[in-house]
């Protein structure tokens, strides 16, 4: 796959970062100069990044591992969702839940609670509950659905998470941090890019800038999807011509060893011959 271009990073406003007086200090390696008070970045340096937290994303669904994406804020929220939602990987595009990942059992039972609200609508006693009591029920699977719906088939702790505006998402990062998940994230100059495994420098702001940086991630992950399945298929197919090759069931079996009579000494085989043979000479 080839890398984003400088140009198109360029197009994107990548490079626009904030006013100097909100910097971080610790961006100061991937800002290349100033500009009427605002920050730029070095795009060389964000396509470097870009390039090596998209390998890493590779790997981690190339080993059937699964990457949680968070973007809350107005101007990602809906591409991440869009792009994403092709992937089948879990995202958070409404409030962060406090505990998602540090309590995540207790997450795990309201998604459970989605379940069995549907369970409950589908029998005969749901229709004989009145009115108001079903507004009820359907108002609460719909509240649930909009926190909760894109990470019903999350079973267990992501083995990777991406975030767009780490300050927006500070206790993401922070719960992520405390139990070693890996991180990976879009850092703006107003940002400390040390909280993160594998910084992306760039625009976190602009949704041009958030949108060409997503793309070539998930399609680095759709590229890992595809190349585990193929591996996947490869093997299937392996092992079930060596199924085909083997005896197929114990009577067989059993007929080949009985074609053949070895007499073995101090691990030696002197003869092989047909068995009946040796059964007539023993009448003899």
């Amino acid at each position: 796959m080839e890398k984003v271009s400088f140009d198109q990073l360029l197009d994107a406003g990548v490079h626009f970062g904030h006013l100097r007086r909100k910097w971080n200090p610790n961006m100061a390696p991937y800002i290349f100069m100033e500009k009427n008070g605002i920050h730029i970045i070095d795009l060389y340096k964000t396509q470097a990044k870009l390039e090596e937290a998209a390998q890493a994303m590779k790997q981690i669904v190339m080993s059937g591992k699964r990457i949680l994406f968070v973007a809350t804020k107005k101007q990602a929220k809906e591409i991440v969702a869009e792009l994403v939602k092709k992937t089948n990987m879990p995202y958070v595009t409404e409030r962060w839940p406090g505990g998602m990942l540090t309590n995540f059992v207790t997450i795990r039972k309201a998604v459970k609670k989605m379940a069995s609200i549907d369970k409950l609508t589908s029998t005969p006693h749901y229709n004989n509950l009145s009115k108001r009591e079903r507004l009820q029920i359907s108002r609460e699977r719909e509240k649930l659905e909009k926190n909760f719906g894109s990470i019903a088939d999350l079973n267990k702790l992501p083995s990777a998470i991406f975030i767009v505006d780490i300050n927006k998402e500070h206790i993401a990062v922070a719960e992520a941090r405390k139990l070693n998940i890996p991180t990976f994230a879009i850092v703006d100059t107003n940002t400390d890019p040390n909280l993160i495994d594998f910084p992306i420098p760039g625009n976190d702001d602009a949704s041009k800038s958030i949108s060409v940086i997503l793309e070539y991630l998930v399609k680095h992950v759709e590229e890992g999807l595809s190349e585990r399945k193929i591996e996947k298929d490869r093997i299937q197919a392996e092992e079930k011509a060596a199924l085909a090759n083997q005896p197929k069931s114990r009577e067989q079996k059993s007929k080949l060893t009985e074609l053949v009579d070895e007499d073995e000494v101090d691990g030696v085989i002197l003869e092989k011959k047909p068995r009946k043979r040796l059964a007539k000479k023993g009448e003899d």
